[in-house]
């Protein structure tokens, strides 16, 4: 069984990640808080909450990750088509809550979500903070697509992105991913490999091998002025 987190009190450490379970795979532990000190706390060590509404808080780190290594992510033909078609627009943090909201909205496939209001909650002070952001995808003023997560050093660590139109939100993990690029990053994790993520080349990783990889990022801080609120030129040379 996985070990239960007490809810109040100065402690914000976690089990060993050798004790996740194997099934379902990756969960940890149980219990515990949405606050940004133990938020960033699970973080550093490659663990992440997941969970639905009703249940307990979830803590995960599974044995696999998925991830994007630097400038892995590149136009293809029919995207670059689109992206040039379009005239789309980019920004970095200028809509945070919107692209939540919009993450956990209903889905054609899938009515519920796991965004439910005290992740958004926790998320935006996590945001407020400066650790957590967002990348849109504008046409006309319009959000048409967009990604969140936060930043632990110069790993970039993905929670959720959606589509308005098609192929937008492989247009924001681009543009995220040039953003980094121009900070000397790039990482980005995606927790978990899914067909979509595959399709778009995600690399798997042992989570040994994951770990030892956060560990080298985190102790390299990104450059602020990454995340400052701003538009962003996406290029697709």
């Amino acid at each position: 069984m996985p070990i239960f987190l007490p809810e109040l009190g100065p402690s914000l450490s976690f089990p060993a990640l050798s004790e996740a379970l194997t099934e379902p795979d990756g969960l940890l532990a149980m219990g515990g808080d949405l606050s940004p000190a133990r938020l960033l706390a699970a973080y550093q060590q490659g663990i992440f909450p997941w969970f639905c509404q009703g249940d307990p808080i979830l803590w995960w780190s599974p044995s696999v990750r998925a991830l994007f290594e630097p400038g892995q992510l590149q136009f293809n033909r029919t995207l670059r088509k689109q992206h040039r078609r379009m005239a789309y627009q980019f920004s970095v943090n200028k809509a945070f809550r919107q692209v939540v909201a919009s993450c956990a909205a209903p889905r054609t496939k899938q009515s519920d979500t796991w965004i439910v209001p005290q992740m958004q909650q926790a998320y935006y002070q996590l945001h407020l903070q400066g650790h957590a952001h967002s990348i849109e995808v504008w046409q006309h003023e319009q959000l048409v697509g967009g990604l969140y997560g936060l930043t632990i050093g110069q790993l970039f660590c993905g929670e959720s992105m959606f589509n308005r139109q098609p192929g937008t939100a492989r247009l924001a993990l681009i543009a995220l991913q040039q953003q980094l690029q121009r900070f000397e990053g790039g990482w980005i994790d995606c927790q978990l490999p899914n067909d979509y993520l595959q399709q778009l080349g995600v690399q798997s990783m042992m989570r040994a091998d994951f770990v030892s990889l956060l560990q080298k990022l985190a102790a390299k801080p990104m450059d602020r002025a990454c995340w400052h609120a701003q538009s962003l030129l996406v290029s697709d040379d």
